[in-house]
């Protein structure tokens, strides 16, 4: 456990190792081999992911979509968290963690379906160790935490084997190798309100789960400000559960990326859950349905603008001589090539066939189910043509 992180505000034994202006200050308690190649590739990671973000918003806007969760402005704490993570890790997200699925190689086409409303999944979570988007507040804590019981259980931790690798050579594509698990839950500062999230660290802390519960404070739960949520930091609701809990500069993907690394490897080595609390900022709406101008104040958006994620570490491939112009356009290109193959795939989808949502419920074949697609087959079977009649109630005559 680190001993005396006591954060009571932002900045105050905040863990921080790039500050806003670029500069890198090593941490005793988190040391990490900063290279040129692993900021230049954290950089890509995340002016990609704020691209397709972007698109994400304008193509609902423009009626493609029914909903876009928008990421801006914690590109940071999700690249950081997802490069932190090895191939064998899970990872169970909220509904807004696009920089995360990202880092698991789930292609951003797979998460249109879900904002359409044609899927729930698109992309296969055994496959990827990311877990399906969660809608409802804090599910996926209860979900992880059960799944990180189970690793417990089935000793699939601890072990410190010679193949369970010791970082050397790590570069933003994350570790190789490791026989030991430790997934990582991602929820915001409002989940951590219902009852689920509590509930979880609970049977995590009862358990010893190997678990990172990694929650991305934005400031605000939809229009509900931290301050009314909580009474103390975030961070500090671990100590009640007899867990350490760590805040760091969310906006710092070098910091972020050192603290969910140590973090999950105290969980590999058996030493239990562990909290994080990235303290970052939503510089968009909540989602497309909402307006943050009702409930907070420009000079407050303005204020975070100055400690933008990309723009420090920018700053500091550029003072430092680690990239030149040519590196930022290629990137930039890549950036707009990947939004315009977004945009494509999205204005082209094709809309499912009725029996679609029969398809992925089980990874088995299931009677109920079966019969369930007879009947609305059947059902569907019944109708003459596509041109059916339906009176002013909703019903088909």
């Amino acid at each position: 456990m680190i001993a005396g992180l006591r954060a009571t505000s932002h900045g105050e034994d905040l863990v921080q190792i790039m500050s806003p202006e670029g500069v890198l200050t090593p941490h005793r308690d988190f040391p990490i081999e900063v290279t040129g190649e692993l900021l230049r590739g954290l950089y890509r990671d995340m002016v990609l992911v704020r691209r397709f973000d972007r698109e994400g918003n304008a193509l609902q806007r423009q009626g493609q979509l029914n909903i876009w969760v928008p990421l801006l402005g914690q590109e940071a704490a999700q690249i950081g968290a997802g490069r932190a993570l090895r191939p064998a890790d899970m990872a169970f997200p909220s509904y807004r963690e696009h920089g995360v699925a990202w880092c698991r190689g789930v292609d951003p086409t797979e998460l249109l379906g879900i904002f359409r409303g044609t899927d729930h999944c698109g992309w296969n979570p055994r496959q990827t160790r990311f877990n399906s988007y969660t809608i409802v507040i804090g599910n996926q804590v209860l979900n992880a935490a059960g799944y990180a019981m189970g690793q417990k259980f089935d000793g699939v931790i601890g072990s410190r084997g010679e193949d369970a690798g010791d970082g050397a050579g790590e570069t933003a594509e994350g570790r190789e190798g490791g026989t030991d698990e430790a997934p990582i839950v991602c929820f915001g500062d409002g989940a951590t309100s219902p009852g689920d999230v509590h509930e979880g660290m609970v049977f995590a802390a009862a358990f010893d789960a190997p678990i990172v519960f990694y929650c991305q404070n934005n400031q605000w739960a939809i229009s509900e400000p931290v301050s009314k949520q909580s009474r103390v930091p975030l961070w500090e609701r671990a100590t009640g559960y007899g867990f350490p809990g760590i805040r760091v500069d969310g906006n710092d993907v070098v910091a972020c990326l050192a603290v969910t690394r140590w973090a999950l490897d105290e969980c590999r080595s058996g030493n239990g859950p562990v909290m994080i609390e990235a303290f970052t900022y939503r510089m968009d709406a909540h989602t497309t349905s909402d307006d943050p101008t009702r409930y907070r104040m420009a000079a407050e958006e303005e204020h975070w603008k100055l400690l933008d994620p990309i723009q420090r570490v920018r700053a500091h491939l550029a003072r430092e001589g680690l990239a030149d112009q040519s590196f930022f356009d290629e990137v930039a290109a890549e950036a707009d090539a990947l939004a315009e193959r977004f945009r494509s795939f999205c204005v082209q989808m094709a809309r499912p066939e009725p029996d679609r949502m029969f398809s992925h419920v089980y990874s088995e074949p299931h009677a109920g189910l079966a019969a369930q697609q007879r009947e609305h087959a059947d059902y569907l079977a019944g109708f003459a043509d596509e041109g059916a009649l339906v009176d002013g109630a909703g019903e088909h005559r």
